[in-house]
């Protein structure tokens, strides 16, 4: 089974192969903080879905602002399941579902725009860049594989080069997190609060990251 959540402005998009309900649900609780509307779109060819599956997956779907969610299915009580839950429901065979979903996965965007506060609790992972115009508060946690930008305060805890990319930083308006992580390196948030009042990055340097001021060169 695989299912494809998508924001209606598209900046949020996400494909999930998925045998374990579980894993399937900590990765739909990351977007509840997220306010742009969501649909989602189930796949099960050659499947036989049962309907508290899907009742589960429905509920899961609830803890986010979705509005529309559909299922594409060759098999015929996968189709009854969702239709008797009233999921929009519809036959397609194996052929027409890799062509919706290679239309879906070559308009996905890796990098991630969110707007808001990262309250505690909260999850934000991007498979590219992440990029927040809001704070990050304490127990909030956001991620990337490429680079972090808080256009806030960062006081939660970021990891940047997920992947394993030391080339990545991490930068913020106010630089004051728990934990910084930046690939398979880590360091403790400072004690005392930043005295400066301009964005600061950190980064890599000599296996060792570093907080420096963000400094924009402007060239004429």
């Amino acid at each position: 089974m695989k299912i494809v959540i998508k924001s209606t402005n598209n900046k949020y998009q996400e494909s999930i192969s998925f045998e374990n309900l579980d894993n399937v649900h900590d990765t739909i609780k990351k977007y509840s903080s997220i306010k742009e509307p969501f649909e989602a779109k189930i796949f099960a060819i050659n499947e036989s879905v049962s309907s508290n599956k899907l009742l589960k997956l429905k509920n899961y779907f609830g803890e986010i602002n979705i509005f529309s969610i559909s299922l594409y299915s060759n098999n015929r009580d996968t189709l009854i399941a969702g239709t008797s839950l009233k999921i929009n429901s519809t036959f397609v065979n194996e052929r027409e579902v890799k062509n919706i979903l290679f239309l879906l996965e070559t308009k996905k965007r890796e990098d991630i725009l969110h707007s808001g506060t990262v309250r505690s609790g909260d999850r934000i992972s991007s498979n590219g860049n992440l990029c927040i115009i809001g704070d990050v508060n304490p127990g909030a946690i956001v991620s990337a594989k490429k680079n972090i930008y808080v256009w806030g305060k960062l006081l939660g805890i970021a990891f940047a080069g997920k992947g394993g990319d030391k080339n990545a930083s991490i930068s913020a308006l106010y630089l004051n997190p728990l934990q910084l992580r930046i690939a398979n390196l880590i360091a403790i948030g400072p004690k005392d609060k930043p005295k400066n009042h301009y964005p600061e990055i950190a980064l890599v340097e000599k296996q060792t990251i570093n907080i420096k001021p963000f400094l924009i060169e402007i060239k004429n």
